[in-house]
């Protein structure tokens, strides 16, 4: 989110669910200090977030339990390719076959402020 942030594409709105890394101190100053709004999804409901839970079970399938990673540097390296990939390479059905770059672009054209609004979610497993 820091990252975001930095490149000017902070959101006004965080929808997370009520796992640990959600849920503590760091995070609710962070959106404090930063002026962004912390929604939780109801505990017990994933498909309050089911996109969300979607891309969890991508991610772990198709990036995590793929590699054993010998170090923080190698998992970041993956997963920075992971990421990239799936985000301007990879067209998604929900997003009429776009990649989330391409409808991120076509979405800013009709949002002239250039506000992003980033759903993230926990998933256990």
């Amino acid at each position: 989110m820091e990252r975001l942030r930095l490149q000017g594409r902070k959101p006004q709105r965080i929808k997370v669910d009520n796992g640990p890394e959600f849920s503590g101190k760091a995070l609710d100053a962070w959106a404090f200090e930063h002026g962004v709004e912390i929604e939780f999804t109801r505990p017990g409901k994933p498909t309050d977030n089911g996109h969300i839970e979607s891309f969890n079970g991508k991610f772990r399938d198709e990036c995590l339990n793929q590699y054993v990673f010998s170090s923080v540097h190698d998992a970041r390296q993956t997963v920075e390719a992971w990421r990239q990939d799936y985000n301007q390479r990879r067209p998604h059905s929900s997003l009429g076959w776009l990649t989330p770059e391409e409808f991120c672009r076509q979405n800013r054209t009709h949002n002239p402020t250039g506000t992003t609004n980033l759903q993230v979610g926990y998933a256990m497993g």
